[in-house]
């Protein structure tokens, strides 16, 4: 296990624009729900003195940045935050198109795991924004020395030695980690940001409307501006044992 002293040895600064997706049902469900602007507005008011208070830090930032380190503790661990860990980790990928990749693979793994769950009738609406990052300390798992432990930071579901190491990274203040995608069939790079000091906007930057169709033999998703379109087959995530199973490879 990498020890504080050597994580920090291989941190350097980074900076680039990263993107994220999101589920666009907020706005929809509220609409609803009421028959006026006005009375919507409201609801949304009413509904955000229901919620968590985001960290301090987060004075002036938009919610699409915020919310990541929101909920806390999060029931369910994920590669690099462990369950009920109350310190947030805001997932996202260097370019939309892997970003798409990784939804795509988690809308498909949700039918999976759900099998009683019909596929949608209809494309799930998404949302996919970018944001400008800017860390003064951030490590590359896919770079050496890092790189001899792939095998474990791109495990499709033990999520162990990466939570180890990210709990590592918070208390040296390393702000960023980059990684190889395990989900993109192209291998695309994610970033993981424990910090929101890695942000360097308080706003995202871009945003598109994605379309996420899950099916039987594969993930289809378009864009309407850009206009562009990507395709997953389901085997190509079978790197993954649930998906595997599902195939029955």
């Amino acid at each position: 296990m990498w020890t504080r002293d050597a994580l920090l040895s291989e941190a350097q600064p980074w900076n680039g624009e990263l993107w994220r997706t999101v589920e666009s049902q907020a706005k929809i469900s509220t609409m609803r729900l009421t028959d006026t602007l006005d009375e919507q507005e409201l609801l949304e008011r009413i509904l955000e003195r229901s919620k968590p208070n985001y960290p301090p830090e987060f004075v002036g930032f938009h919610y699409l940045l915020y919310t990541p380190f929101r909920y806390a503790p999060y029931p369910h661990g994920s590669r690099f935050r462990r369950a009920e860990q109350r310190d947030g980790a805001f997932y996202c990928s260097e370019n939309p198109s892997t970003a798409i990749a990784e939804t795509s693979f988690y809308r498909l793994l949700f039918f999976v795991e759900s099998p009683d769950t019909e596929l949608p009738a209809s494309p799930l609406e998404h949302t996919a924004f970018s944001v400008a990052c800017a860390a003064d300390r951030c490590v590359s798992l896919f770079a050496p020395p890092l790189n001899k432990d792939e095998q474990s930071w791109r495990h499709p579901t033990d999520y162990a030695q990466c939570q180890d190491l990210a709990d590592i990274a918070r208390g040296a203040d390393i702000q960023a980690i980059r990684y190889l995608s395990v989900r993109d069939p192209a291998g695309g790079t994610n970033c993981a940001l424990l910090s929101g000091t890695a942000f360097a906007a308080r706003n995202p930057q871009h945003l598109q409307t994605w379309h996420i169709f899950p099916g039987t033999v594969s993930v289809r998703a378009w864009c309407e501006s850009p206009s562009g379109s990507l395709e997953f087959r389901i085997d190509e995530f079978s790197n993954d044992p649930r998906i595997r199973a599902l195939i029955g490879h």
